[in-house]
């Protein structure tokens, strides 16, 4: 399978969610570049940039499963 670079963005609006998301990405830990993580005390959230280098199906997976735990938002910008 093709390789593609991704840069997954999540906001995490409820800090209860933090665990299941450090579980997700430990899961992918295979395919992980780099991730860093920033809070924004001010309007109470987490900021969350992870780089990859997976196939696209791996990519989509780790974005479907964080968009099923309730009060975090992501989006994937991917190479072509």
């Amino acid at each position: 399978m093709e390789s593609k670079i991704a840069v997954v963005a999540i906001i995490v609006s409820d800090v209860n969610a933090v665990d299941k998301i450090n579980s997700l990405l430990h899961n992918f830990a295979d395919y992980i570049i780099g991730r860093m993580g920033l809070p924004y005390k001010q309007k109470n959230v987490n900021v969350i940039s992870v780089v990859m280098d997976a196939p696209q199906e791996i990519i989509n997976s780790l974005s479907g499963k964080l968009g099923m735990i309730n009060g975090v938002s992501s989006k994937v910008l991917t190479t072509k």
